[in-house]
């Protein structure tokens, strides 16, 4: 819904919000190289610490004989799983379902952390004693073919008592039980016979999505020590740099209470989207508690190179009439479901929200095996949430195809109106999508394989439209302070790269009538309110509540201009017997002034005015806690539309090398209202980055025989870098239809996709090539490998 509720909603005109090229309050120090994250932290008399990692993909430590490692020089502690405080030590956002021993002896993937950590003088030192361990291991079955897994006479690698996959969409009771390796989760709605039965065409396909990594700014870590702070109550404090997030995440995992817990890093690292704490950022407080000394504990790059998307395989088939309405859509996948505290987001999340839900069918089943594996962990992500967006893509150009309609016309009938899937009116934001899509792309459909370019390699488009999910059911605690003749947001912070406190400056300038950079930004680790929530989503629902906040302010600060009006303080020491001039305000009430362009002025005349400097000289608060009106995503899972966004991809195939080129990118999408246009744009260049890296280079190997991953790094993994990425044309259009500040909605990470540029290659060379789309798999679809 707008933003009907809020103060200044409809607001029409806008000095500060949604102006382009505004600096970040933080990005000099970014830029300059200054930041300091987690991995940067050094102080006096710090040890460092390291785990023991796997070499193996699935195996048991037996036992440990750490009397060698200790005999070394420098070695200051050796914990191992056994030792009490860890067996007493409870995870905190480390991983997701049941609660597992923080430190085990058995490690699920290699590389996995386990059974024993070394804290030394040095890094080095760490090394060497890892070495002296005398370890009985025991090497158990693996499994990172995930099709493999699901075979009756597979290996079981879970004990019975390991969890059921849980989240959203799970189907409740009526999910059939564990079998083997493989976990079950069904949702169904409608008839799916009859849906098969009143359709003219089924058409059947397959979908393989990729597994691929995300990108750390910094490698996760941590440094902690414990201090006598006597302003908090009897015991120590806690002083941590590195742990994503507000520090409450620490606090409630030692049991201390936020005051007593401090963390005032403004740069947590950490990779988008994903608030999972890993093992090197939430250890070192134990570890600096047993040494009476402050530890350092981080990862390398290849310890942080983790999921951001698991592996899935996916079986459709979808009937449809000869106008191109679906009828019936049979959903059947096979996804990886990693090892023990994976999130379910990557899994049976999708379930509860995807492209079906936006569509006019009702005829729909969603069934999913979820297979464990040792391929690794996947913490949380929300990078390509939902993951299976592309499954609705693909159905509607296979349509398209079959049918020789555009796909945008095959999207356009399958679409349901904005109140509910019976709602058969368009919906506005996606009809100006396409409208404007068409021209700002030079949206020109062919069939596949008609097209060459001039220089001989074959031309391919795609087209795909998404709603964005909505992080605006989150609530936010505001404060904002007048003091000294200034307004300071005081503010958490950024915890993992959201960088949502600009844009919430912005909103507090638009309401007070001051600039952007008139507002003062208060870092302060001891502050309820942190702008989190994801993304562009989150700027706009957390701006909504400071919106509120700063309207409270600006409402005390009327108050208290007519209250020193009428009664002026008496004249300080600094006067010098100067006499005062008279306030304008004299005689009249709050509601009769407004304040612009750092004043406070009376509506009637603006010419009486008083710099807001010099309105009062009152130290005056302000806070706000709630959210925004719920979204229509919220309340409907995806079955009421408002904002939407279109993406469009162009490829050339040279059809004699293989290699394929992004001629560009273009996105057409609805924010609501754009907030931060830097950080809008940003995201979707982001996006789009990581779309091309999973459709055409990354990709995770590994040996069969040993489970070891063979291409743990960020070279090998073949990351897009600078001279491979496209433009990325971009258009923003504004409906003012989302339900957080002046309707907003962001964006969120939706435009993130599988298979846009593997559906514009099939539409170059009329063959498919599942991700990555590599010059030699090109071939080999050719039939010329």
């Amino acid at each position: 819904m707008a933003d009907l509720a809020g103060a200044n909603g409809q607001r029409e005109n806008f000095r500060v919000v949604g102006k382009p090229n505004l600096p970040g309050v933080l990005s000099y120090a970014l830029a300059a190289g200054i930041a300091k994250f987690g991995i940067d932290y050094v102080v006096p008399d710090m040890l460092h610490a390291k785990f023991l990692r796997s070499p193996y993909a699935h195996a048991r430590v037996i036992s440990v004989d750490t009397s060698r490692a200790k005999a070394i020089p420098g070695v200051v502690d050796i914990i191992t799983w056994e030792d009490e405080d860890i067996k007493n030590l409870k995870s905190f956002g480390e991983s997701f379902g049941v609660q597992r021993p923080y430190l085990d002896n058995e490690a699920h993937y290699e590389g996995q952390e386990v059974a024993v950590i070394v804290v030394a003088e040095d890094e080095d030192i760490c090394e060497e004693a890892l070495r002296h361990l005398d370890i009985e291991w025991e090497i158990l079955p693996h499994i990172v073919d995930v099709l493999e897994g699901r075979e009756p006479d597979a290996p079981i690698i879970r004990s019975p008592v390991a969890e059921a996959p849980s989240g959203p969409g799970m189907g409740g009771g009526n999910n059939p039980p564990k079998k083997g390796n493989v976990s079950y989760s069904i949702v169904a709605q409608g008839d799916i016979d009859a849906g098969f039965e009143e359709a003219d065409h089924i058409i059947e396909y397959d979908l393989k999505l990729p597994a691929f990594s995300s990108r750390f700014p910094n490698p996760s870590g941590s440094v902690a020590w414990w201090f006598d702070d006597p302003y908090y109550s009897d015991g120590k404090s806690l002083h941590i740099e590195g742990a994503v997030r507000e520090r409450n995440a620490i606090s409630t995992m030692y049991g201390l209470p936020p005051e007593k817990t401090v963390q005032e890093g403004l740069f947590m690292g950490g990779k988008y989207c994903d608030w999972g704490l890993r093992k090197s950022q939430d250890i070192t407080p134990l570890l600096a508690k047993r040494a009476g000394r402050p530890v350092r504990c981080v990862n390398t790059r290849e310890e942080s190179y983790d999921f951001l998307m698991k592996e899935r395989y996916m079986y459709l088939k979808v009937g449809f009439k000869n106008n191109g309405l679906i009828t019936a859509i049979d959903d059947f996948s096979i996804a990886d479901g990693g090892s023990p505290g994976s999130s379910s987001f990557g899994t049976s999340g999708d379930q509860s929200y995807g492209p079906y839900y936006t569509m006019k069918c009702k005829n729909i089943r969603q069934t999913m095996e979820i297979v464990d594996t040792n391929r690794g962990m996947m913490y949380v992500s929300g990078q390509h949430c939902p993951f299976n967006w592309d499954s609705g893509t693909m159905a509607i150009y296979l349509i398209s195809e079959k049918l020789g309609i555009d796909p945008m016309e095959v999207a356009r009938i399958n679409l349901h109106g904005p109140d509910s899937q019976d709602d058969p009116r368009p919906v506005p934001s996606f009809e100006a999508c396409l409208e404007e899509g068409r021209k700002y792309a030079n949206w020109k459909w062919h069939p596949a394989g008609t097209k060459k370019l001039p220089d001989g390699r074959m031309h391919g488009a795609s087209f795909r439209y998404q709603m964005c999910p909505r992080h605006a059911f989150s609530g936010y605690d505001s404060k904002l302070e007048f003091r000294n003749g200034e307004v300071h947001m005081p503010t958490q912070g950024p915890i993992f790269g959201v960088f949502a406190v600009e844009a919430n400056a912005m909103v507090v300038a638009e309401e007070l009538g001051l600039n952007y950079e008139d507002i003062k930004v208060d870092f302060d680790y001891r502050e309820k309110f942190t702008p989190v929530g994801g993304g562009s989503d989150g700027t706009t629902a957390s701006a909504w509540v400071t919106k509120e906040c700063a309207n409270i302010l600006k409402r005390k600060i009327l108050e208290a201009a007519i209250e020193e009006a009428e009664n002026p303080p008496p004249p300080s020491m600094f006067s010098f017997g100067m006499p005062q001039a008279p306030s304008p305000f004299k005689g009249l009430k709050p509601e009769d002034l407004d304040m612009a362009d750092g004043k406070v002025f009376v509506k009637a005349d603006p010419s009486k005015s008083v710099p807001l400097k010099q309105a009062t000289s009152k130290h005056l608060i302000a806070t706000y806690s709630g959210m925004p009106p719920l979204a229509l995503w919220t309340r409907g899972m995806g079955k009421m539309l408002d904002t939407m966004n279109t993406a469009f991809c162009e490829v050339a195939v040279d059809t004699e090398t293989g290699e394929v080129e992004i001629l560009k990118f273009t996105v057409v999408a609805d924010p609501g209202k754009i907030m931060r246009l830097t950080s809008l744009e940003s995201q979707i260049d982001q996006v789009m980055y990581f779309s091309q890296g999973c459709q055409l280079m990354e990709e995770f190997v590994y040996d069969e025989r040993t489970g070891v991953k063979l291409n743990n790094n960020m070279i090998d993994c073949k990351y897009p870098t600078m001279v491979d990425v496209p433009p990325v044309d971009r258009k923003f259009l504004e409906t003012r239809s989302g339900n957080a500040a002046y309707g907003a909605s962001g964006i969120s990470h939706s435009l993130a996709n599988t298979h846009l540029v593997i559906i514009a290659i099939h539409n170059a060379i009329g063959v498919w090539v599942d991700p990555p789309a590599t010059p030699d798999k090109v071939l080999e679809a050719l039939g010329k490998a």
